[in-house]
């Protein structure tokens, strides 16, 4: 899941208040402090979101353990799991934040342009999306019962799912909006207001969850899903239209350049939708695929691969953030032609994104049963969940670099105004794998062999998407990227071997999950900066600056 910021002066809206032209190098939009304001303010809110999301999953598992009802309502969670993947966290920012970003960039070199470009795309987008996401959400409420007859053959009971997705199918509406608000106001500048959506969206669950789990038992779960979607959108729609009322300029092109011509014509085309579209839908369908294999195998299973992947991922959604903030700096830089400055901020930021999410794999393998037994191991939930689910987790850990790098190179390819056919052809071609090579591991390694189909399909994906980023998108460097990414592996590794006898040592599943992880992001640093991989002298000077500070201060 990825957040967003708050901005441009409106009422609160954070970092963005300083995103006015002329500001370069004074806090401008696209400026080094701005973004680090923004990307700080983006994972403080996502963290935020996170940690209620764990105690969505630790309510979950107390009140319904990991059995049938769980199973029941996971698979109607698949609504929105699709849902946020299409239409706020893929689909909607990678079509959206693009045209967004131009229509701002031609307002900018032509303020007294009429019709105004920004109302004018929203004029010509919203009310069709809105009547499409109400069409949709109608359709999903009355082919539930055949929805969940595809999504999990055999389910024990399908007609609890029934009722469950008929209640998030809501999602299918509501996520829509919520996307829509997220990719506008991400291409104003302003990122308080979309990264709040989780937090909303998890506190919507658990406080339906805890009023009326009673009388509904895992219904409440599933009707504070469609509360919390209701949620995303209230927080943002008020901000969204400020910022369109105001018709603020904002800085959104590179010095002394206008945006690129594209040709005229529509900015949101339904050709250019297609490749966007399969894309997202092809990589949530992993987790389809999941379930679909997981369906036939004892009780418990599809709700073990849910908390591993929950948890798991959760280094991934924190690495993320830089991309967040940064993609519409990509695409303004695109759209004015400035492939250069492009080339740079994609490379710092796979390499960054790569740092962060290797540290949290190496330490989810290294201490994966303390970590889920600090979260989850009581009521229903008991040790053989905590052993079945970590056991689960330490798998998908080894795919977590692949979805990163997906989730970042996308952007690239995306950031033009016209998204090109290659990342939908790289996920199909991941997903094919891993439908194949998960039929037959299920046979032997059950619930592992879906996890480690997973690993390896997503970063044949990722491989795939870093070998042509050059020649289809921005102009990265394969050799620098990989030899980089390379270095950050092998000092991944050496942390996991260290993070794991850490935690082996301390008996406290608590204490030794902390210290694993200290253990872990230490020695990561030192391989990593000896090995000389790309941004750990960043990440180091980050580091080290309040001590520098200290020691010239006290001299």
């Amino acid at each position: 899941m990825e957040g967003s910021k708050g901005g441009g002066g409106t009422g609160g809206d954070g970092p963005g208040r300083d995103a006015r032209p002329g500001a370069e190098g004074r806090g401008s939009f696209s400026s080094g402090r701005f973004l680090a304001r923004a990307a700080f303010l983006t994972a403080l809110l996502t963290a935020a979101g996170a940690l209620l999301g764990l105690v969505r999953d630790q309510a979950i598992a107390h009140l319904y353990g990991a059995g049938p009802d769980t199973d029941a309502f996971l698979v109607a969670w698949t609504v929105p799991e699709v849902a946020a993947t299409l239409l706020i966290e893929d689909a909607m920012a990678l079509i959206l934040v693009p045209a967004f970003s131009l229509a701002l960039a031609r307002r900018a070199t032509a303020p007294a342009l009429d019709p105004d470009p920004v109302r004018l795309l929203v004029r010509s987008t919203l009310p069709r999306l809105f009547l499409a996401l109400s069409a949709g959400s109608a359709l999903l409420v009355a082919t539930a019962p055949w929805v969940v007859a595809v999504l999990a053959p055999g389910l024990p009971e399908p007609g609890l799912a029934v009722d469950c997705t008929r209640l998030t199918a809501t999602c299918a509406f509501t996520f829509g909006m919520a996307g829509y608000c997220s990719a506008a106001l991400r291409a104003h500048g302003s990122f308080t207001a979309p990264a709040m959506i989780y937090v909303a969206y998890n506190a919507g669950i658990i406080t339906t969850m805890l009023l009326v789990r009673g009388r509904w038992g895992v219904r409440a779960a599933a009707a504070g899903v469609a509360i919390g979607g209701a949620l995303m959108v209230l927080v943002q729609a008020p901000v969204l239209w400020r910022r369109l009322r105001a018709r603020r300029p904002v800085d959104v092109t590179a010095a002394g350049q206008g945006p690129k011509d594209t040709g005229g014509g529509p900015p949101v085309a339904l050709a250019l939708l297609a490749p966007v579209i399969v894309f997202a839908l092809s990589r949530q369908s992993q987790v389809l695929i999941e379930r679909f294999l997981a369906a036939p195998l004892p009780p418990g299973a599809i709700s073990h691969l849910n908390y591993a992947q929950k948890v798991a991922q959760i280094p991934m959604t924190l690495s993320m953030m830089l991309c967040t903030v940064t993609f519409p700096v990509v695409a303004r830089a695109m759209a004015a032609g400035d492939t250069e400055r492009a080339r740079r901020r994609v490379e710092r930021d796979l390499a960054l994104a790569g740092i962060i999410v290797l540290v949290g794999a190496a330490t989810v393998v290294a201490c994966a049963p303390q970590i889920i037994e600090v979260l989850f191991q009581r009521g229903a939930f008991d040790p053989a969940d905590t052993a079945a689910t970590a056991d689960v987790m330490r798998v998908y850990a080894l795919g977590l670099l692949g979805h990163t790098l997906v989730g970042a190179l996308v952007r690239c390819y995306f950031s033009a105004a016209r998204p090109l056919w290659f990342p939908a052809f790289a996920m199909l071609t991941g997903l094919a794998l891993t439908t194949g090579v998960g039929t037959l591991l299920v046979q032997v390694w059950g619930v592992l062999g879906i996890a480690a189909a997973n690993a390896l399909g997503i970063t044949v994906t990722a491989a795939l998407m870093l070998h042509r980023v050059g020649r289809h998108s921005v102009p990265v460097s394969l050799r620098f990227m990989t030899g980089g990414l390379v270095k950050l592996g092998a000092a991944a590794a050496a942390a996991t071997g260290s993070g794991w006898l850490c935690g082996a040592l301390v008996p406290s599943p608590v204490l030794g999950a902390m210290a694993a992880c200290v253990v872990v992001s230490a020695v990561f640093l030192v391989i990593a900066h000896a090995l000389r991989a790309p941004e750990t002298d960043t990440i180091l000077r980050f580091l080290t600056r309040p001590l520098t500070r200290k020691l010239a201060h006290a001299r």
